[in-house]
């Protein structure tokens, strides 16, 4: 089938429309950040860079670190932005954009989110990593897709459902990060576990300003959480979207946080610049 315009997207220069690169440009592992300047600050560590281009929040360096090409691009903050993300990383190198067609053999990319994170256990402390084994969904993105979830993400998902007591509007789901790039991240630097994705900072993540929220226990609950010896680590908004969509797509896809808030403790970090540059490089030497 040819995909017409209205469906995939494309600029006057034939680059896919948000992202505003071609398939030159990227390469098959992508560091993907929420923070713009964090692209930045990975290329700084790149040995060459060989294509820079911004487009609205989504800013894309392309170069090597020790001979291997690596791509970093900012998504901006959420989910809605991740599904952005995914569905057109995944044209540049799955779909013949002259042709508007599917290519005939498929392409695998390593997405790698690096991010910033809230910590939901109070024995780990603020600027620790904390690895992502699965990401549970408190947004609704996944939803939309006609995604099969196998057993154990169904078991989360609706475990923690019963366990939290959700509004009846939310429907968690969870989808597994790679086990390959979990291997290859993990160490004893590293709190493995699973991350719960929320749909925004405040109220979705049981923070109580004016409005106040419907879930003000919601933090509690998450961190007495337990799926056999696998506990609940943080709390982030883009990596439920990045699993469910880039593993339902054939790509590999793991993210890896900063702590940066410890919320059982009520600590916040005073800066932690030094801290993300070390993990970045910590990143891109087992990439």
């Amino acid at each position: 089938m040819k995909y017409p315009a209205s469906e995939l997207v494309l600029d006057s220069k034939g680059h896919v429309y948000h992202l505003g690169i071609s398939p030159d440009d990227l390469a098959h592992t992508v560091l993907l950040v929420g923070d713009q300047d964090r692209v930045a600050a990975i290329s700084a560590f790149f040995d060459e860079i060989t294509h820079k281009s911004k487009h609205r929040e989504f800013v894309c360096h392309t170069g090597t670190y020790r001979g291997k090409r690596i791509t970093a691009l900012s998504t901006g903050i959420g989910t809605d932005n991740i599904d952005i993300v995914i569905n057109e990383l995944d044209a540049l190198v799955n779909i013949d954009l002259k042709n508007r067609e599917n290519k005939t053999i498929t392409t695998s990319l390593n997405l790698i989110r690096i991010g910033t994170c809230g910590i939901l256990q109070a024995d780990i402390d603020v600027h620790s990593y904390i690895l992502s084994s699965h990401a549970v969904g408190i947004d609704n993105v996944a939803h939309f897709y006609p995604i099969e979830f196998n057993a154990e993400e169904k078991s989360i998902a609706d475990s923690l459902d019963s366990f939290v007591g959700f509004p009846t509007e939310i429907t968690p789901y969870c989808s597994a990060g790679s086990d390959a790039l979990l291997e290859k991240l993990d160490g004893e630097k590293v709190h493995k576990g699973i991350t719960v994705t929320s749909s925004g900072f405040y109220a979705p993540q049981g923070r109580s300003l004016r409005l106040g929220t419907k879930t003000p226990e919601i933090n509690e609950k998450l961190e007495q959480f337990s799926f056999g010896e696998t506990r609940i680590v943080n709390f982030e908004m883009e990596s439920s979207a990045l699993f469910a969509l880039g593993k339902a797509m054939g790509h590999e896809c793991i993210t890896i946080c900063l702590g940066i808030a410890n919320r059982p403790r009520m600590e916040f970090s005073k800066g932690y610049e030094k801290e993300m540059n070390a993990l970045i490089q910590y990143v891109l030497d087992r990439v």
